[in-house]
């Protein structure tokens, strides 16, 4: 109950909205705990969190956001796939990972996938697959938002119908416009920004 409840204050906490350094792996655990109840009836969570991973310069409001937008995508296309059936159970695998100056984090899930037909709509805004009063077509349109507009990042997908989806999101560590303005001040550097 404890962990929940932190997890709430941590996921809604109004400092999150603003840009700040961040423990990522940290954000994706109290996103996990905090969303349970979507997943818990018809998936197991994997995290593979790299331990090394650095400190992350973004908003963690957001992040948690992306991060709850992608795990609720991945428990419904669970779902979806398993019909109802109760004795299954598919599995929703986040990983992150430094790559270079770029965090990588990898939600995959056992679901439906998603068909070629519909896949360059995906994150168009109320572009939806679910059924009326299910999906308003927002949460991936939101999700490309913040990850392309708001953290300079990119979102890239792998799919296959019937086996399952991979959304691979990358941001920056460190902000370069952050980094720039402080290493333009009088014995400025990126670290007196950041740390």
């Amino acid at each position: 109950m404890a962990k929940i409840v932190r997890s709430m204050k941590e996921f809604s906490h109004p400092a999150a909205q603003a840009k700040q350094v961040v423990d990522f792996n940290r954000c994706v655990e109290s996103t996990v705990t905090v969303c349970r109840n979507e997943w818990k009836y018809v998936a197991d969570v994997e995290l593979d969190l790299d331990p090394r991973l650095p400190p992350v310069y973004c908003s963690p409001g957001e992040m948690n956001q992306v991060l709850l937008n992608l795990i609720v995508n991945a428990a419904h296309a669970i779902g979806d796939k398993l019909g109802g059936v109760t004795n299954e159970r598919g599995k929703i695998t986040i990983s992150t990972r430094c790559q270079g100056d770029w965090l990588e984090i990898r939600v995959s899930d056992t679901g439906t996938g998603i068909p070629e037909a519909i896949r360059d709509r995906i994150f168009d805004p109320f572009f939806t697959t679910k059924p009326v009063g299910k999906g308003t077509g927002q949460g991936l349109a939101i999700t490309h938002s913040i990850v392309v507009e708001k953290h300079h990042g990119t979102i890239d997908v792998e799919t296959t119908p019937g086996k399952g989806t991979t959304f691979i999101v990358r941001i920056p560590i460190h902000d370069q416009e952050e980094e720039k303005n402080a290493s333009d001040l009088p014995g400025g550097s990126p670290e007196s920004v950041i740390a």
